[in-house]
Formats: structure tokens, C-alpha cells, sequence
């Protein structure tokens, strides 16, 4: 599926600005928009349309963009990004830190935005078409990382990884056995535009640890290289 096939919804309570969006988006190719304007709303949308990608605000009038997030993380992994006019940078940490995509503040560049969108879509949507079944296959011991599916399968169990933790997990199997530094990392999930998300690179990496490790604590698989990055074992047991 082409990236402006994909349908997003997007959650805003202010009416004008909810339509200015939809605008701005439909003007550079996304047909497929759904709206809502508050987290009730939704969630009954987000129940009936399955969209592809959510443009969130934080502040909303029967909760806030935080707590939906993690609602719907319960039921989808797909791309979220927050627009929102906190721009604090404990508010932005905040939203990073759950797993968002990324983080917009108010006012913003109309290009700004749909440049943002557009490179959240490619980077998770590209593997549909970018490698065989057999590459998109990780073994980690008596764990089993499906990339097509975005899932970890463990004794009949199957947990989903975010799309950041897709990108990093992907960056670091590419490279399985070398370093990969902190910088690349950042790239991976983040784009060229990754300035200021090392510090919740560390957030995402705990978490992915905590779906592949054993023991999240002491990990096998995915070691720190201390002062350059991560790297993914060969073997269970090695040693940065």
C-alpha cells in the first residue's frame, strides 16, 4: 500500500485547527483522514476506521494525549505522533518516553508537519516491501522476533514491539555482531532530524530488552557498548 493510502486520524478539540490539519494533509495527498475531538471520540473512532497513523494533542477536554496513547497502545502499534502547545521540555520527554513517533509543538510549519508525518509512514511501512520472509526472521535463543508482523513469539506467547523498537531492532540485526552507535540508532528511528532524542533512546532500549532478554537486567542478547552504543550477540553469553 502507497503511504498516502494510509488512513490517519487525527485528535485535536479545537474544531478550526482539526479541520486545518486535515487540510494541510489533504493538500499534499492523504485522502484518508478520519477526526476526533476528544479521547472518548476517539477511541470509538479508532475501534471503527483501524487507522494507520494518529496525530494526537496532549491537552484534551476528557483527559489528555497522554493517557490515550497508552490506551490505544493497548490494542495497535501504529505510529503515533503528538502535536500539542506544551512545549515543555519534560512534556515532550514524557510523550517520547511511552514510544511516540515524534513530537510537534504549537504553532508549527504546516511543510514542517507533513514532512514529519511522511517519514513516520516511511520508516514503518517500508519493510512491507523491502525484504524477503526469511530476512525478516530473528532468532534470540528460545525467542523468535517476526519483523513482518512487528511481534516477538515466546512459548506460544506473542508480544508487539512498538515501531520505534521495530526500527532499532532491525538497525541493530542488520548489523548483528559490530557496534552500532548511538548516532545510527538515533537515525534509524528517528530520521536525519534525530537531534535531541538520544536521551530517550535509552527508554526504548529498555523496553525492547525487557520483550527479547531473559532477564532485562542482565542481558545476553542486546549488550551495551559503553560510551559508543549497542550491539546485538552472535551468541548468547558474549561480552561487549
Amino acid at each position: 500500500m502507497d503511504i498516502y493510502e494510509r488512513k490517519l486520524m487525527l485528535v485535536d478539540d479545537n474544531q478550526e485547527l482539526l479541520e486545518m490539519i486535515a487540510d494541510i494533509l489533504r493538500h499534499s495527498g492523504y485522502k484518508n483522514i478520519v477526526k476526533a475531538k476528544c479521547v472518548q471520540e476517539a477511541l470509538t473512532v479508532f475501534q471503527m476506521e483501524k487507522p494507520d497513523m494518529a496525530v494526537l494533542d496532549v491537552m484534551l477536554p476528557d483527559g489528555d494525549g497522554f493517557q490515550l496513547f497508552q490506551k490505544l497502545r493497548e490494542n495497535s502499534e501504529m505510529p503515533i505522533l503528538f502535536l500539542s502547545a506544551r512545549d515543555e521540555d519534560r512534556d515532550r520527554l514524557f510523550g517520547l518516553g511511552l514510544g511516540a513517533d515524534d513530537y510537534i509543538t504549537k504553532p508549527f510549519l504546516p511543510p514542517e508537519l507533513v514532512l514529519r508525518v511522511t517519514a513516520i509512514l516511511k520508516r514503518t511501512y517500508r519493510m512491507e516491501k523491502k525484504k524477503t520472509q526469511e530476512e525478516h526472521i530473528l532468532r534470540l535463543g528460545s525467542r523468535e522476533v517476526l519483523f513482518d508482523y512487528g511481534i516477538v513469539r515466546f512459548q506460544g506467547n506473542e508480544t508487539s514491539l512498538t515501531a520505534k523498537e521495530l526500527a532499532l531492532l532491525l538497525k541493530l540485526h542488520e548489523n548483528r555482531g559490530r557496534i552500532v552507535t548511538f548516532d545510527a540508532l538515533c537515525n534509524a528511528a528517528w530520521g536525519d532530524g534525530y537531534y535531541g532524542y538520544e536521551n530517550t533512546l535509552m527508554v526504548h532500549i529498555r523496553h525492547l530488552r525487557e520483550k527479547i532478554e531473559e532477564d532485562p537486567s542482565h542481558p545476553q542478547w542486546l549488550l551495551t557498548v559503553r560510551g559508543l552504543g549497542y550491539r546485538l550477540a552472535e551468541g548468547k553469553g558474549e561480552k561487549p
